[in-house]
């Protein structure tokens, strides 16, 4: 997590990560970079194929729409989804609806990234990345080893690496809660606009507000523009002039930490990005939702039921010990 004097910075730092974490509260790490998007799907299978027979075999047993067990969104709250994917629902609702909305994505767990939690061994879901698939062609062990030394010397340099395209959307959900029992806790989607049919940046602002309402802050940054919609733990809208309007603040960006402080609520963060060649239209758009105290109460719920499993462990090994070990021979 974030500092709160991170989180009270200029609007445009909002797309950079990279500040301190908060003395005694829980970290969420994630790679910054790019490539840091990319999913790798673990099919088993070999040999050459198209883009979408990778994706058929990683959607195998897929049903669209999937079922939903998770109560919806209560009438009187805020929107707070992405395409139907909102922070309560299971790891595995949020998966199948990520991957219904698009049938070229693919997802993998995200190993690299989450928050610092003792887990006493036990295996943790903290999240999921979805990108689009891609062609499988069967390489040699040279060319293999040349595409390694080729990826290392692109971090060394520094080298940006851009793994989407034009018509593309990834994804990064996060989630957290005892093992087989985790949910959703943050939802991250970037997409690119179709090259030569980008909408104009006066279009995408307004389906945002359609959607979420007015924003309760938006700035133009230049190569973008940035809205933002949030409350407080208790639900409250909040508006220039409150305490908590400055520190209340998230990323829109899959790629970006999670921002979490226990006295703000739902926190809504979109970048709209313009084209380069004509600032009027908007060549990628990237829509981020987190709930940061009900993120912050499962984190230490979780903390919390994990040491308590682990302390009944040992107590129970202790109780077999008593039972079935050997007298040391003195």
């Amino acid at each position: 997590m974030q500092g709160n004097a991170c989180l009270g910075v200029l609007l445009a730092a909002l797309v950079v990560s990279g500040c301190g974490t908060d003395k005694g509260s829980p970290a969420s790490g994630g790679d910054s970079s790019p490539a840091a998007s990319t999913a790798t799907v673990a099919t088993g299978a070999q040999g050459n194929a198209t883009a979408e027979e990778v994706a058929a075999e990683a959607r195998d047993g897929l049903r669209c729409p999937p079922a939903l067990e998770t109560a919806p969104r209560a009438a009187s709250a805020p929107v707070d989804d992405v395409l139907g994917v909102r922070t309560g629902q299971t790891y595995d609702e949020a998966r199948s609806l990520v991957l219904c909305s698009q049938p070229l994505l693919v997802a993998s767990e995200a190993r690299d990234r989450g928050f610092q939690i003792e887990s006493h061994g036990q295996a943790l879901r903290q999240g999921f990345e979805a990108v689009f698939a891609k062609p499988r062609v069967e390489r040699t062990s040279r060319q293999i080893m040349q595409d390694m030394q080729d990826e290392a010397m692109g971090r060394g340099l520094n080298r940006r690496r851009q793994d989407i395209g034009p018509g593309q959307s990834r994804w990064y959900v996060g989630t957290l809660g005892m093992p087989g029992e985790e949910r959703v806790i943050s939802v991250a989607r970037e997409e690119w606009f179709e090259a030569d049919r980008q909408p104009t940046t006066a279009s995408v602002a307004q389906a945002l507000a359609a959607k979420y309402g007015t924003p309760g802050r938006v700035a133009d940054v230049g190569t973008m523009q940035l809205f933002s919609w949030t409350w407080d733990a208790d639900g409250r809208r909040l508006v220039e002039g409150m305490p908590l309007y400055a520190v209340c603040r998230g990323n829109p960006s899959p790629d970006a930490p999670t921002n979490l402080n226990a006295d703000c609520g739902l926190t809504i963060e979109a970048s709209v990005h313009v084209l380069p060649a004509n600032p009027g239209l908007a060549e990628y758009l990237r829509v981020s939702v987190v709930d940061q105290a009900r993120t912050y109460a499962v984190h230490d719920a979780t903390t919390e039921g994990l040491a308590q499993q682990e302390s009944g462990r040992r107590a129970e090994q202790v109780k077999d010990a008593e039972r079935n070990a050997s007298a040391p021979q003195l």
